[in-house]
């Protein structure tokens, strides 16, 4: 019985060292070995956006500039963007993939007009009609609102009614957004919306709040959608504007530098989002040459 015992023992410690050996050498395996790559484009949850930045559209070559552009080089941006695969989005269309885990399209790209001048209606709203695209537009609301009072469609000066803005957003293709009721301005001691020298942080956080909620008021009362996302005039930011302006509501601001945005499940990735400004200077394939080489601002 001896024997038998010893024999057993042998075995069984020698079994042991095997298991514990083939236990080390899987688990070597399994750490060593390649992670299969994901299938999924945006596994990582961020997607790359460009944000591009119109004011007018003017065909009188005299007044194009920096703000002002053909409505020719317009309508090929659209060709451009439908012909390379781009999907226009909405502001609205962030919010929901941040916060609500919507997807957005494999290419989003989204399109903005500041101030709202009479020719985004006569000129650039019939042009995404016929190509299907998506623009977000941020008037000043006092011009729009003494523009609504008086018949005077010019299209170098004229600004924008509340008439035009419900028939566009009645279309589905466009997308109202703040851009101060009247802070638009670069004259005195204030530029756009930021903080005056000497001002106090409570004249400051009044004056802007009593006028960005004007606007708010005004959108909501005309068209029935309150704005979501705070576009700055001229790009002007105080440090003290981006936390009353979040305080406020909005889930979304827009600057004026010209780089690429990242966009991820983290909801400040939403503020002081990035545009190119499109300038009359530079052909179509150059100006998206010029911007899809930049990277992506990392915040």
């Amino acid at each position: 019985m001896y024997f038998n015992f010893y024999l057993t023992r042998k075995i069984l410690n020698l079994l042991c060292i095997v298991a514990a050996s083939l236990t080390s050498l899987v688990i070597f395996l399994i750490v060593l070995s390649p992670k299969p790559m994901s299938t999924d484009a945006h596994s990582d949850d961020s997607v790359e956006l460009p944000v591009l930045m119109y004011h007018g559209l003017i065909k009188n070559p005299k007044h194009q500039n920096r703000f002002m552009i053909s409505p020719d080089f317009f309508e090929k941006d659209l060709q451009y963007i439908n012909d390379n695969g781009y999907t226009t989005i909405f502001v609205q269309d962030l919010i929901d993939y941040v916060y609500n885990d919507v997807p957005l399209p494999s290419k989003p790209i989204m399109i903005t007009f500041d101030d709202g001048y009479f020719n985004n209606y006569l000129y650039a709203f019939p042009l995404i009609k016929k190509y299907n695209c998506k623009i977000v537009l941020s008037p000043i609301g006092k011009f729009t609102d003494d523009y609504s009072k008086i018949v005077d469609e010019h299209a170098d000066y004229s600004h924008v009614t509340w008439n035009h803005i419900r028939e566009m957003t009645e279309s589905g293709l466009v997308e109202i957004q703040n851009h101060t009721y009247n802070m638009h301005s670069n004259k005195k001691s204030r530029i756009g919306c930021s903080k005056k020298k000497g001002e106090s942080l409570d004249e400051y956080k009044k004056e802007l709040g009593e006028d960005i909620m004007k606007m708010q008021e005004r959108v909501t009362s005309e068209i029935g959608k309150t704005p979501s996302a705070f576009v700055f005039p001229f790009g002007a930011i105080s440090k003290e504007a981006p936390t009353i302006i979040r305080d406020m509501g909005f889930k979304c601001t827009f600057c004026c530098e010209g780089r690429l945005n990242k966009i991820t499940k983290n909801q400040d990735c939403l503020y002081c989002l990035c545009r190119f400004i499109r300038p009359n200077s530079i052909d179509t394939k150059q100006y998206f040459r010029k911007i899809l080489k930049v990277k992506p601002r990392q915040k």
